[in-house]
């Protein structure tokens, strides 16, 4: 339920809300929030504390998202600690959740970190620390003289920290990969495979062993078998494995997962610039069951113009 105090058109917006632990404290820190002006308090009630952060979040993050003149957007959550519903909520970018359990805990990151989401423990905070913990966090602006900063000002090469700091933070899942297979790709040095042209190779872990291949487009390797069975998955790139002892055929993209038996006879045509990943249970062997004039006209006679 959203409300507001009379004649006094909105500046601040806050979402609210708490698990079951948190609830007291929850309801006596809004009651004290509605009695002043300025301010819109949405409670969006009682929950699990992760369920509950995650809406919090969510709200805090689209709204600080867009520019709106005149007004700002945060959030007030409580649980047994104040501690779950913080990491919870912390996992959407530009929020900025703290759990305070003191006035100079609330006035440090509002001053330090732009918190935006106040975090408090229903089971440690009494209602009435409770208020002067939120006044504070509502009265302190950010890059404000704290008990952190001895009650100065910051520091000219602080200050300027602080002006970037807040938007470099909510780039930075954008610009790290999570791909820990992508991350080991990175600077990695291949060999040839011989007898396979446009192909190279990196074997990364021996026994099971690991490898990480690349072919270039229009590459093909000969039908050819192994003393293993192996998985195999496409990091980029667009191919077509033919499993000539089951007569099955696999188009492969980025993201597509392919395991071959052991003794499974197969050839492939690469028709982008590609690399997978591949494991295998034992030694590196190739057996080539056909030359590569074979493969491509086979391969020509089946694709035809469909390339």
């Amino acid at each position: 339920m959203a409300t507001t105090t009379e004649n006094h058109p909105p500046s601040l917006k806050i979402y609210a809300g708490a698990d079951a632990f948190g609830c007291d404290l929850k309801d006596a820190l809004l009651s004290h929030l509605r009695s002043k002006p300025g301010i819109e308090v949405i409670d969006l009630g009682t929950d699990k504390y992760y369920t509950i952060a995650e809406r919090i979040g969510h709200n805090v993050s689209s709204a600080a998202g867009k520019t709106t003149s005149g007004s700002e957007t945060r959030g007030l959550l409580a649980c047994g600690t104040g501690v779950g519903v913080s990491i919870f909520a912390n996992k959407f970018p530009r929020v900025y959740a703290a759990t305070c359990t003191s006035v100079d805990e609330a006035v440090n990151t509002r001053s330090i970190n732009d918190c935006n989401v106040l975090s408090v423990g229903g089971m440690g905070t009494k209602a009435e620390e409770g208020v002067r913990i939120l006044d504070a966090w509502l009265q302190t602006p950010f890059k404000a003289p704290c008990p952190a900063s001895g009650g100065a000002p910051w520091p000219e090469d602080i200050q300027a920290f602080f002006d970037t700091s807040t938007q470099e933070m909510a780039r930075i899942p954008s610009s790290v990969s999570n791909c820990a297979i992508c991350c080991l790709r990175k600077g990695m040095e291949f060999e040839p495979v011989g007898i396979m042209p446009g192909g190279e190779m990196k074997i990364v872990r021996e026994s099971p062993t690991s490898a990480i291949l690349k072919f270039t487009a229009g590459s093909v390797e000969p039908a050819h078998h192994h003393t293993f069975g192996h998985d195999l998955l496409v990091i980029k790139g667009r191919k077509k494995v033919w499993n000539l002892t089951k007569g099955e055929a696999y188009e492969l993209l980025e993201g597509d997962f392919l395991f071959t038996p052991a003794g499974d006879v197969h050839r492939v045509k690469y028709f982008e610039d590609t690399e997978f990943f591949i494991r295998w249970d034992g030694d590196w062997d190739i057996f080539l069951d056909e030359d590569l004039k074979a493969a491509a006209d086979a391969i020509e006679k089946e694709l035809g113009g469909n390339k």
